[in-house]
């Protein structure tokens, strides 16, 4: 039987004229239907909850419908929605927190970090039977996932900068305090303990504020992938879906297996792996799993293919998924795109990108001749030439 997968899709508000971030999710929201659209930490930010699906067309669709009604509701009050890690233009003075108890709490105890969490993530929820086994999996996919980090990386530039990096969002993320690889554990009583440990220490206030790079989610019977950003592409969307879900399936069945390896329970190597993949994306170096060596990004990608051929074969997914893992390699990540898009005009025009990819759109609208100067940036930063170029729901 296939594994059902889901999605979770954060997106900043925009506006279209200045690229810069609008507080308005709740504005947008009255229009949306609740069991598909919901708030983020911030106000300049929502989030979309796919339905569960066997297939990945179905999946696929059902991202592109939420799109386009997202698309629709931002359109009607002269906003616009990206689904990237970062907005070039973002300023912290342009967003507020949402109203409550929870955001409020985070607000005042996370101050800065919570102040500048003005990123958005894509999230893969897959199917498992029982949380014991969604924690065994959680270990033996982890080595893989910087891999899924590079195929997403879409956030080159923070408040109005470039930062050399295919993904800052991964930076900005890592100062939670539970933020990164998460530890190996030998059943699901195990890493509840130390959740609850966390949670009565004070560092954090519930088991959602687990931020590892993938957890057994604390409300439903998946395994959550959260390490990539949002992704302009709704096909990048359905390859780390892909992806992410036949890691899950080679892994139960290597686990069910009577001489299945025990994990050796050496992680260190983990954060690294994801420090590279967030600062070369596809254009440079990763880390190969296998080896625990470097090697070029499109190497590390096709071998991650061939170690899921088979599960991929069995879901039916196989030719969908190289298809779409060519077409990336070709592309290159969102952030090399949108580089391109800022070298060749502005920072407004890399936004206009980003708009018009969320929305499926082949080309960004034509906009009027630009005055010889735009926004500022909230902090510039000079760097040298060419640096950088090398049904689910709740957080």
């Amino acid at each position: 039987m296939t594994v059902r997968i889901g999605v979770e899709e954060e997106f900043h508000i925009v506006e279209v004229e200045t690229g810069l971030l609008a507080p308005r999710a709740d504005s947008m929201l009255e229009k949306l239907p609740a069991q598909t659209f919901t708030t983020e930490m911030q106000q300049a930010t929502i989030e979309s909850n796919s339905g569960v699906h066997d297939s990945l067309a179905g999946l696929y669709d059902d991202v592109l419908g939420a799109r386009r009604r997202l698309d629709a509701a931002a359109g009607a009050q002269g906003l616009a929605v990206v689904a990237a890690g970062t907005v070039p233009l973002a300023r912290t003075q342009d967003t507020r927190p949402t109203a409550g108890r929870r955001y409020r709490h985070m607000a005042d105890e996370y101050r800065m970090i919570a102040d500048e969490q003005l990123i958005c993530g894509t999230h893969v929820h897959v199917d498992m039977p029982d949380r014991d086994l969604a924690v065994r999996v959680m270990c033996e996919v982890s080595p893989w996932l910087h891999v899924l980090l590079a195929l997403s990386a879409s956030s080159p530039f923070w408040l109005g900068a470039d930062t050399g990096y295919a993904s800052w969002r991964t930076m900005v993320w890592q100062r939670w305090p539970t933020a990164g690889p998460p530890g190996c554990y030998a059943d699901a009583a195990e890493y509840d303990a130390d959740v609850r440990c966390l949670i009565d220490s004070g560092v954090i206030s519930d088991a959602k504020m687990i931020y590892h790079d993938i957890r057994p989610s604390a409300h439903q019977q998946t395994l959550e992938l959260r390490i990539c950003d949002a992704c302009p592409r709704a096909e990048t969307v359905v390859l780390i879906a892909g992806l992410y879900r036949a890691l899950v399936t080679e892994a139960r069945a290597r686990l069910e297996t009577t001489d299945a390896p025990a994990c050796p329970g050496r992680h260190e190597w983990l954060r690294a792996a994801a420090w590279r993949a967030a600062r070369s994306g596809l254009e440079g170096a990763l880390i190969d799993p296998v080896t625990r060596h470097e090697a070029p990004a499109a190497q590390v990608v096709r071998r991650l293919l061939e170690r899921v051929r088979p599960a991929l074969e069995a879901a039916g997914d196989w030719h969908t998924v190289r298809e779409l893992a060519q077409r990336a390699l070709a592309a290159g990540s969102a952030a090399h795109r949108m580089r391109l898009a800022a070298e060749a005009d502005d920072l407004l025009a890399c936004t206009d990108l980003a708009i018009a990819e969320t929305r499926g759109d082949a080309q960004p609208r034509r906009r009027p001749a630009a005055p010889a100067r735009r926004l500022a940036p909230e902090r510039p930063v000079a760097y040298p030439s060419g640096a950088g170029r090398t049904g689910f729901a709740g957080r």
